[in-house]
């Protein structure tokens, strides 16, 4: 009889909570219950990014039309899960999402938001949309492994991504990033429990482990937000 004891699947840290039914910048207020300085920044950052589109590809042309829905309302989701965080970091932020995003949301507050893209193009729309907003954000353009490796950046308290990479893959990318206490929010799709599993078992036997658990999105019916944290040597959470 085999007695090996089962891989342990990732923890869900809670039930499914109330889908967000969001359409407009007026369901957006009531679902984040947001200053109207925020609705209004956001309102010029949609504009912007439909001007810019023409020229740049920064969103997928269908999806245009549910800014809100599509890519606000999901990346908002993600101060509330870090509501003591001071420190932002997003990697490979194309667009603006979610690190621009973020940093609109919490720009009446001590923190600073850092942006990392390689495209000259988004980080010239990212630079425009900062200044016509008044938002502050620290935009570094290159590659995440050279940020990574010029120790630019440092002391994060949440690493954030979406659509960048497979999960083992991002942590390759984001884990110089990583203390003792900092939080990786990733927002993953249908996808996001296979690739829990793959990433736990290509970094069980190393160096440094991670843990993980799904916080299930409450905007995309099948996504899930990623929650990683930095696992000890001795086997516990260093946090």
């Amino acid at each position: 009889m085999d007695n090996k004891a089962p891989a342990t699947s990732p923890k869900l840290r809670s039930a499914a909570p109330k889908p967000l039914h969001i359409r407009d910048a007026a369901d957006f207020v009531c679902a984040f219950s947001v200053s109207h300085e925020t609705i209004e920044r956001l309102e010029l950052y949609a504009a912007l990014l439909r001007q810019w589109q023409k020229a740049v590809n920064l969103v997928a042309p269908a999806t245009l039309d549910e800014i809100w829905p599509r890519h606000f309302a999901d990346c908002a989701q993600l101060p509330a899960l870090a509501p003591n965080a001071r420190k932002w970091l997003d990697l490979g932020t194309g667009a603006g999402f979610p690190g621009l995003v973020i940093a609109i949301i919490v720009a009446n507050h001590e923190c600073s938001v850092n942006l990392v893209e390689s495209n000259s193009r988004k980080c010239a729309f990212l630079h425009e949309v900062a200044r016509r907003t008044g938002v502050r954000v620290t935009l570094h353009e290159g590659r995440i492994e050279d940020v990574a490796r010029g120790g630019r950046v440092k002391d994060i308290d949440v690493v954030t991504a979406r659509a960048l990479a497979p999960l083992d893959r991002l942590l390759g990318l984001s884990e110089t990033f990583f203390s003792e206490t900092t939080v990786g929010l990733f927002l993953k799709g249908r996808e996001a429990a296979r690739e829990i599993e793959e990433a736990q078992e290509r970094r069980k036997f190393g160096r440094q482990n991670f843990s993980f658990s799904s916080v299930p999105s409450r905007v995309t019916g099948e996504g899930s937000i990623v929650e990683v944290r930095r696992v000890g040597l001795s086997g516990g959470i260093s946090s």
